[in-house]
């Protein structure tokens, strides 16, 4: 039975289109499923980068781990967000564990990794890491190495994938790629270790900048473009790249291969808080002319009972009388208010009136527990084929179809991949798997008990 893992992270990969068609294409990816379980990966609430990846290292959901998005209010004050970085992750990781029981991993691109933290083994930092000049990896001196190991200079994300200029893009991307898989593959050739887990952004920047390209169904799309193909041909430019590192895994080793979440088309944007406007609940102390982001100095707080962020869903917080500093719900109208403005957001319809099936959370109905400051409510606009808008200036209008924050054709989905060659153990078939169980399944893999405060189950 193999004693060592190798996990291969493709952030953003998606079941429908990796399990699909192509996959006849992809003979790597084909030999892992047919020869092990595989099968789609049920993304957190949200299923967004950050935290999908923490909660899958470390099986606990947004509201136990405390944050809930890249960008997280810091305060009950309205002017305080704070983007999270490897000192939000309080809870112990799968490499933390493995530590201390004196098991060696490499780390390379786990995104919410920097800064790099001490562990036994090698650590190269995340997509969020600022620069090559920040503490990007563990121990430091290993930068000096990357390059020479990438085969070039080695990069942590492209410059801007919500861009026009999509021939640079993806040539941009390709070179992201393929230096990341040599760098893993080097230091795997290189360094003991027990466990090794790499993360490729590629996956996420193509179906956001490339998505109506090559989808039929995009409102965007015309047949015959110069870039219909570019997704199918970086899948199978990715089949290719894992294969090099199962050439040179020996047979004591298994083979992971997860994403955080997937991806689908994206419709057009709802705004947000223009829709909150037209329902009387955020008032401004002066409309923008033209489109802007939305600014607590904007806002009238006396006026005001809830306001929203935009992104790929949308997290929208009351403003309670005793809880934020010029709060005007009185907490015993509290339950009323959200129900009222579940219903409300549950009604909105697309530009031709009909409803485009909306989807609402509530944080403390769906986690363990709520740490620091979670959204008062969780907003999947369309089930999530529409991504919210934030700014504000549209007189009115809540359909936007083009994006606010740039060019950008595909919203998140809630199920990513999941495929585990575990040479020897005889399992094989088809499933659907939840992102918890992953660090609990790693943990086992070693034999190291899995701690009660895991909530994911050993596959």
């Amino acid at each position: 039975m193999p004693n060592k893992l190798v996990v291969i992270g493709l952030d953003c990969l998606t079941p429908q289109l990796l399990y699909g068609d192509w996959l006849q294409e992809m003979p790597n990816f084909r030999r892992l499923a047919e020869e092990g379980v595989w099968g789609s990966l049920v993304s957190t609430v949200p299923p967004i980068t950050i935290p999908a990846w923490s909660c899958m290292m470390t099986s606990h959901d947004p509201g136990m781990l405390g944050f809930y998005g890249f960008r997280n209010r810091k305060s009950r004050s309205y002017e305080e967000l704070y983007v999270v970085n490897s000192g939000a992750v309080k809870a112990k990781t799968v490499w933390n564990h493995l530590s201390r029981n004196r098991l060696r991993s490499i780390l390379v691109g786990v995104p919410q990794t920097y800064p790099a933290k001490p562990l036994n083994g090698l650590m190269v930092s995340g997509f969020l890491a600022p620069g090559r000049d920040s503490r990007f990896t563990y121990p430091a001196g290993l930068a000096s190495d990357i390059d020479r190991l990438a085969g070039g200079e080695y990069i942590i994300d492209v410059k801007n994938f919500r861009t026009d200029e999509k021939r640079s893009l993806l040539e941009q991307i390709y070179t992201m790629t393929e230096r990341r898989f040599r760098l893993f593959r080097g230091l795997l050739a290189r360094e003991d270790y027990d466990f090794a887990m790499m993360v490729e952004m590629g996956p996420d920047r193509i179906h956001h900048a490339f998505w109506r390209f090559g989808d039929p169904g995009h409102r965007l799309y015309e047949k015959g473009n110069e870039f219909e193909d570019a997704i199918r041909r970086y899948y199978l430019h990715l089949d290719e790249e894992v294969g090099r590192v199962l050439e040179g895994l020996d047979a004591d080793t298994s083979v992971m291969i997860v994403s955080d979440h997937g991806a689908k088309s994206m419709r057009g944007g709802i705004c947000i808080n223009e829709f909150l406007m037209g329902e009387g609940l955020l008032s401004l102390k002066e409309r923008p002319s033209k489109p802007a982001p939305l600014e607590p100095s904007m806002i009238d707080w006396s006026r005001t009972k809830a306001w929203g962020e935009g992104g790929y869903y949308a997290r929208i917080f009351f403003n309670v009388a005793g809880r934020e500093p010029e709060g005007v719900i009185q907490p015993f109208e509290l339950e009323r208010f959200r129900s009222e403005l579940e219903e409300k957001l549950e009604a909105i319809a697309d530009d031709r009136g009909n409803n485009i099936g909306t989807r609402v959370f509530i944080p403390e109905e769906i986690y363990r527990e709520c740490r620091n400051i979670p959204p008062d409510l969780i907003v999947y606009l369309g089930g999530l084929d529409w991504r919210s808008v934030g700014s504000v200036g549209y007189g009115g209008r809540i359909h936007l179809f083009d994006n606010d924050t740039g060019p950008d054709d595909a919203n998140h989905a809630e199920e990513g991949v999941f495929a585990w060659h575990n040479r020897g153990d005889g399992k094989r078939g088809r499933g659907r798997y939840s992102i918890y169980d992953i660090a609990p399944s790693i943990l086992d893999f070693f034999s190291i008990e899995v701690p009660g405060d895991m909530i994911g189950t050993v596959l």
